[in-house]
């Protein structure tokens, strides 16, 4: 995970310095200090969700391809987010509810569509694609997930992310049925 959220710094210096912009300029767009950009582009703090948002936006860059550029993995094209890597959110004004951060990604223009699968005991299927990037997150049961030819076990509360334009199949090979929450996250057509 670490290596994705210092990608994120690199993308965005990269992106400013190929456009020519300071750092004062970007800062005045995205309405943020030139300290907190310096941090993020060198990998010293991690950006909120509506900062990063403001940075891309500010940059005049197309969401779509600034995530496509940004590292999963060192030689993957995809990331697991295991259970024990999410994150408690403490909110003083939401008593006795509990948030766990799972996922972080937002795509401003891009349509998104979630759904809650069920996959029934030795459930199979051939390989599919999808024009999205996909998340999917383990709600209940074990599942194994095969994308291109890897093949990764999920467990509840495990989340995994990836671009569905490679072949992906999840298998139930279990006595009980698997339920897991799916976003799709569609590309833009013209940028895919």
């Amino acid at each position: 995970m670490e290596d994705i959220l210092l990608s994120v710094g690199r993308k965005l210096k990269e992106i400013r310095k190929s456009k020519k912009l300071i750092l004062h300029e970007v800062a005045q767009r995205a309405n943020v200090s030139l300290a907190l950009i310096s941090k993020i582009e060198n990998g010293r703090t991690v950006p909120s969700l509506p900062v990063l948002l403001a940075l891309i936006q500010a940059l005049d860059e197309d969401l779509s391809n600034f995530f496509r550029g940004v590292v999963l993995n060192s030689d993957k094209s995809y990331f697991v987010i295991r259970h024990a890597e999410n994150t408690r959110l403490e909110k003083e004004d939401a008593k006795g509810f509990e948030y766990d951060l799972i996922f972080n990604k937002q795509l401003l223009s891009i349509g998104f569509e979630v759904v809650l699968l069920t996959l029934q005991p030795n459930s199979d299927r051939e390989p599919t694609v999808t024009d999205a990037f996909e998340f999917k997150y383990m709600l209940d049961g074990k599942a194994e997930y095969i994308i291109g030819e890897d093949s990764v076990e999920l467990y509840p509360g495990d989340a995994i992310y990836f671009d569905g334009r490679i072949p992906h199949n999840p298998r139930n090979h279990n006595a009980k049925p698997v339920k897991m929450l799916v976003i799709y996250f569609y590309l833009d057509k013209a940028n895919s």
